[in-house]
């Protein structure tokens, strides 16, 4: 047996999923996802805010999402099996918990100020929300019943999109409010001038992540409380193979790949959005107008998201997914062969068609797995790992060829999500990969 019942009293169907999604419990789950989605996109007003402050060039700044993203590689697995000891609602409050305290040493971090304090507290707030991801994906996944479960994750994904909309916006109003120095004048500072400055500069941080800890904190004591419907993480059935490999289903890898390629795409067009949109040859705009225009890339993903989950309750998940990542490749393949406003809205406009991307490839890749479900979520989220890779190796090539040039990398990762929207996605139960 897979799942346990969600309630005593809800009827199960031949699957052991629910017959009716739960929505009181659906509606209280969205919120962990807003808020992972706001804590993840203010990542990408830090990067132009502490690349002029610390004077960094892309490879080096871009260790922000490298130390973030690496977080739910290192711990992604011991989550799952957080998961499956303590069960989904106290792994959710932890992970809130854990994140409140990685918010709250952004204020030592600045103090300092230190770049790599501040990695650390990205790194503790991101192993929070590796709790959250591999606890809060699965459950929604088992909310209801399982033909719907795309379309139930692709809504509940609107709301963390909806956090990522507000999230540049507020950053960029709360953190990159003061003008930064000229690199130039920076470099004739006296020591103790720049320190002086850095302080300054680094303490915009102080109050949005204060007042972010404190509302992570009390999500936490609100959800605690909360009762949500009991579902079991994981049930062998001890007259089964208890010892089968998460590994031996090929659509799972495929998707594990699908994850990491996506992530990465989404998040270095991203990050890099509000240093490529300053570019003369492209929206001529100050930081704080591109961390505006920044907010109307992840809006789409909001947009899209609710689209998304309702089309998919009529056209098949995996076309859905196809057609969405050709244009998205299209998309950048555009913004990297033009200038001014048509470089700047093709690019922005991806975020309408990455909206339904990692929702549906990771639903699409624990269907079907059983007992080993909850294995299964730990795989994809510790796949996540290429929102630290992907950047960082096109911050390195940014570095070289120029930031525009450089979407050639997330053009290839779109390559392979409509790979495996198309075949990859496929089941073949218990087949190595």
């Amino acid at each position: 047996m897979a799942i346990s019942s969600v309630s005593r009293d809800q009827t199960l169907d031949a699957s052991g999923f629910p017959q009716k999604t739960n929505m009181p419990a659906l509606a209280m789950v969205t919120t962990l996802f807003f808020m992972w989605g706001l804590m993840t996109c203010l990542n990408d007003i830090l990067i132009p805010h502490l690349k002029s402050i610390f004077d960094l060039n892309y490879a080096e700044v871009m260790l922000v999402q490298f130390a973030f993203f690496s977080a739910y590689f290192v711990f992604s697995f011991p989550s799952g099996k957080l998961v499956g000891w303590a069960g989904y609602h106290k792994a959710m409050v932890l992970g809130l918990f854990t994140m409140g305290l990685g918010a709250f040493l952004f204020i030592p971090a600045a103090s300092v100020p230190s770049f790599p304090f501040f990695l650390v507290a990205l790194i503790i707030l991101a192993a929070g929300m590796t709790i959250l991801q591999v606890s809060a994906n699965p459950y929604v996944n088992v909310l209801g019943p399982a033909k719907s479960a795309p379309s139930r994750l692709n809504l509940a994904q609107a709301f963390n999109s909806l956090g990522t909309t507000i999230a540049p916006k507020l950053g960029g109003i709360l953190i990159l409010s003061a003008a930064p120095l000229t690199l130039e004048v920076m470099h004739h500072m006296a020591p103790g001038a720049l320190h002086a400055y850095r302080v300054q500069q680094a303490a915009s941080v102080k109050l949005p992540y204060t007042v972010l800890g404190i509302a992570l904190v009390l999500l936490g004591i609100v959800i605690g409380k909360f009762k949500l419907p009991a579902i079991a993480a994981v049930q062998h059935d001890h007259h089964s193979e208890v010892h089968e490999s998460v590994w031996r289903y090929r659509h799972l890898v495929l998707g594990a790949i699908g994850i990491f390629v996506y992530v990465g795409a989404e998040v270095a067009v991203g990050s890099f959005l509000v240093n490529y949109l300053s570019l003369r040859n492209i929206g001529n705009v100050t930081e704080i107008v591109a961390a505006g225009l920044v907010s109307f890339y992840w809006g789409g993903l909001m947009v899209g998201r609710f689209i998304g989950s309702a089309v998919m309750r009529w056209v098949p998940a995996n076309r859905v997914l196809g057609v969405s990542a050709i244009v998205a490749m299209l998309l950048v393949c555009l913004t990297m062969r033009s200038s001014g406003q048509l470089a700047v809205w093709s690019v922005i406009s991806v975020g309408l068609f990455n909206s339904i991307m990692f929702p549906t490839i990771f639903s699409l890749s624990i269907e079907g797995l059983g007992p080993l479900t909850n294995d299964g979520s730990g795989v994809l989220v510790a796949a996540i790992i290429g929102g630290a890779a992907i950047p960082e190796l096109q911050g390195i090539v940014a570095d070289r060829i120029g930031i525009q040039h450089a979407f050639f990398i997330p053009a290839l990762c779109y390559l392979y999500v409509i790979y495996f929207a198309f075949r990859g996605y496929r089941r073949t139960d218990r087949s190595a990969a």
